[in-house]
């Protein structure tokens, strides 16, 4: 099993930034990709950005291009979302997600480990 813990929402102005982090243990050498979801009232989970495990493919959502940043640092089993000019709308539950499929995977349905969610407030 893997589990997934983030950490780092909280509560920024528009236009301010916030990094997320997701820290993976247990059997991390199942993971081909992971990925960060929001999820709003109401919503399903959708895809903000993925990266496979060396870093090197990268995929973003049109809605936080050019905002956001995903990256990480496999000596540490930690993936990173830099969030730069917040909207409103971002404002979600952010949700770290960890996949042993391979390929470009956008849809919940595809990603097996999950982790608990943290809330990213985002005032005007």
């Amino acid at each position: 099993q893997v589990q997934l813990v983030e950490s780092g929402g909280g509560l920024a102005q528009a236009g301010g930034s916030l990094r997320l982090s997701c820290a993976a243990s247990g059997r991390t050498s199942a993971i081909i990709a992971e990925a960060w979801f929001r999820q709003t009232p109401g919503k399903e989970r959708v895809v903000v950005a993925t990266i496979n495990t060396s870093g090197s493919i990268k995929y973003y959502a049109d809605s936080v291009k050019g905002r956001f940043t995903i990256s990480r640092d496999n000596a540490k089993n930690t993936v990173y979302l830099q969030m730069n000019s917040l909207k409103p709308e971002d404002m979600a539950v952010y949700y770290c997600a960890a996949t042993r499929a391979y390929g470009l995977n956008v849809y919940e349905r595809t990603y097996h480990y999950w982790g608990q969610g943290t809330q990213v407030t985002v005032s005007s």
